[in-house]
Formats: C-alpha cells, sequence, structure tokens
C-alpha cells in the first residue's frame, strides 16, 4: 500500500528531531553571573575559528515533539483518519511554539543548512531562511521556529547562489523570532558570511 503523502514531511521532521534533547544545550559559561539588560558585542572570531553549531544545538533538551507522532501512531495513519487531523493540528500548534535556546543569544556561530530565499528571482540574496533539509518552507511543511534561521549577510556580501543550495552560515546569533509567508524564524543570524558547504576530505 502506498504511503499517504500528508504525513511524509511529517514523519522526516519527527525522524530529524527525534534525536534532539539527549544532549545538553550549548550553555554560556558565564550562567550564574548576573543577567546584563542588552548583549554586549563581542569581538568576531576569525574565519575558521567560529564555533560550529548542529540544528540540534538549537532545540531546548527537554522539548521533544516526536513523542506527539509516537502517541498517534503516525506510522499507520491514513489521511481519511480523524486523528490524521487531529495530529496535523497539535503539530501547528507545537510548532508555533517552538522554544528556542536563550544561550545562543550574542555567540558567534558557524551554521551549515539549505537556503530558501525570501525572493526567488533575486540574482543576489542578502536575506534568506537557513533550514536543515531540503525542500523546507517550498516542497514540504516549514520545520519549527527552532529550525529556522533568518539570515540577513554583512553589507556587500550577498550570497550569490540558488534556492536550496547546500551553504555555511558564519556570523552573529541573535534570538529574535522573524515571520515571514515561507516559515517562522526562531533565530536571526546577523553581518552573515556564505560560503558553499564542502564535505571534509
Amino acid at each position: 500500500m502506498q504511503r499517504p503523502l500528508l504525513f511524509a514531511p511529517l514523519l522526516i521532521a519527527s525522524l530529524m528531531l527525534s534525536g534532539c534533547g539527549d544532549e545538553p544545550a550549548p550553555q554560556d559559561k558565564t550562567a550564574g553571573a548576573p543577567a546584563a539588560e542588552t548583549t554586549p558585542p563581542a569581538e568576531t572570531p576569525a574565519p575558521g575559528e567560529t564555533p560550529e553549531l548542529e540544528w540540534d544545538d538549537l532545540i531546548p533538551a527537554d522539548w521533544q515533539p516526536e513523542t506527539l507522532m509516537t502517541e498517534y501512531d503516525a506510522d499507520n495513519l491514513e489521511d481519511d483518519d480523524p486523528r490524521a487531523q487531529e495530529l496535523m493540528e497539535k503539530l501547528k500548534a507545537l510548532w508555533a511554539e517552538a522554544p528556542v535556546v536563550e544561550e545562543l543569544d550574542g555567540k558567534a556561530v558557524r551554521l551549515p543548512g539549505f537556503v530558501v530565499p525570501l525572493e526567488t528571482d533575486a540574482e543576489e540574496i542578502a536575506e534568506f531562511l537557513l533550514v536543515p533539509y531540503f525542500g523546507a518552507c517550498i516542497h514540504v511543511p516549514p520545520p519549527p521556529a527552532n529550525q529556522t534561521v533568518y539570515v540577513v549577510t554583512a553589507e556587500g556580501a550577498a550570497y550569490r547562489g540558488e534556492l536550496f543550495d547546500t551553504v555555511w552560515v558564519e556570523g552573529r546569533m541573535r534570538v529574535e523570532p522573524v515571520n515571514n509567508e515561507l516559515g517562522d524564524a526562531g533565530y536571526k543570524i546577523e553581518e552573515a558570511r556564505v560560503s558553499l558547504y564542502e564535505e571534509p576530505l
């Protein structure tokens, strides 16, 4: 029997998130110190020295949406099952409320992902969404906000590429919600430098 198309993207997202929470998210070494009212700018590391993040690092360890998929036995749901629509509504609500890792605010980071331009006909991409898997926001539903990063490139450093190029993004991470018709982002990377992703030799 052919698998229902409605749940294919959700199952992919669930599998992608299933490893989250196994390790604690990166912690600020200054934890316990009095919180400042604003995050002071930090010195930008030289290229190649920026701390590298994984997508799991953007998700709080106690947020585990895959448990909802298990509760509904999503592998065996058909599109016409009333529980399918109920699950979809619960997932939408869960995605909209996706928590972020506050400790990442103000940190210089390096993160790989796929480019989703905000303007599809732009020759130079100055702003885009960075997502963790191919097809997100266009061919399949968008990831939760804590798996979507709004990227603003440094002045004069717009990315010249295409939809779903695989890239490295380096810049200053901000925990800042950004709403867009393509998807909602829970993070923003400012003054970003973008380069094509290359597998290590």
